[in-house]
């Protein structure tokens, strides 16, 4: 069954350490069994499920608006974030999620002060509309393909290889909520109703078409670090046993699925491999330092993917 599920993973201690995990929670008459109820399995989105550089696939679909914004109003080019889009300047939006990580939100701030502007009173169906078609039809800047196939072929498999032995499986990012749920049934097999993100408040609008939820320029919530288990558990209402991360920001959510009295796994996706995909560990410096001190799976991109993307 793993053969022929997990195609594209290498025979390797991390492919094995998740199925030797998942067959000690679903075989019946262990004592590590674990009900199918509770086989709760969360994972990160940007850099853990798809592509994040060299910008997160989300950030592309913001600057292509931010851009339209600027072109429509020569003073916004000279303001940032419609500045960075206009000029397509990936460094300064790539420097400044780094520098979140890091602890300086300064350009976090103006760059989410930037997109609450652009989707102010947009309805939640033409934001959706929008972003399936952004993501369908644009091109990533380096990989040569649209950005709905910037998804790892080996995370699909193993969501896959989750949903046949009982586990039921949550996206939990910083990642914009209604962003991911555009296309998340159709890549990854799993419904909106099952993506925790970060949102924008919303607000009803009535109409003569029954009404409609329309962003307002405010901001919700930012799902990332201690809020993700928060969220998670508002959300589901049960420990995961199961989380797959690849920044500091997912530490918490890692750490959440620590329990005495059940097993759970911690897995680390680390970007190593220049050649398929990019390399680097900015922003991921204390979730590989907690990961090698704990004992958690690293999933090497390199070494143990046959295959980043799907053909």
């Amino acid at each position: 069954m793993r053969e022929d599920v997990l195609a594209s993973w290498r025979d390797n201690p991390s492919m094995r350490a998740i199925v030797e995990f998942v067959e000690q929670v679903t075989t019946d008459g262990l004592p590590t069994f674990v009900p199918a109820e509770q086989r709760i399995a969360v994972f990160d989105n940007d850099g853990t499920l798809w592509c994040e550089k060299p910008i997160p696939i989300e950030l592309g679909f913001v600057l292509q608006r931010l851009s339209i914004m600027a072109a429509d109003d020569p003073a916004l080019q000279e303001r940032q974030p419609w500045k960075a889009a206009y000029d397509r300047d990936y460094a300064w939006l790539s420097n400044a999620i780094t520098r979140h990580h890091a602890g300086d939100d300064s350009d976090e701030r103006t760059l989410l002060g930037g997109i609450l502007k652009a989707f102010d009173g947009m309805t939640v169906d033409t934001y959706t509309c929008g972003a399936d078609a952004f993501l369908h039809g644009a091109q990533h800047p380096t990989l040569g393909r649209t950005f709905c196939a910037c998804f790892y072929q080996p995370m699909v498999e193993l969501l896959r290889y989750l949903h046949v032995h009982g586990f039921t499986t949550f996206i939990a990012s910083a990642g914009d909520r209604d962003f991911m749920r555009s296309v998340a049934q159709e890549i990854y097999g799993i419904p909106p109703e099952r993506v925790i993100g970060s949102s924008t408040a919303l607000r009803y609008q009535e109409n003569e078409y029954g009404g409609s939820v329309v962003y307002a320029a405010q901001p919700d919530v930012f799902d990332d670090g201690p809020a993700k288990p928060v969220r998670i558990w508002s959300r589901v209402g049960r420990r995961p046993i199961l989380a797959v991360g690849n920044s500091d920001g997912d530490v918490p959510m890692l750490e959440f699925t620590e329990r005495p009295s059940a097993p759970g796994l911690r897995v680390v996706i680390l970007h190593d491999d220049t050649r398929r995909e990019f390399a680097y560990t900015a922003g991921a410096e204390q979730l590989l330092d907690r990961a090698h001190a704990d004992d958690w799976t690293i999933v090497s991109m390199r070494d143990d993917w046959k295959a980043v993307f799907a053909a």
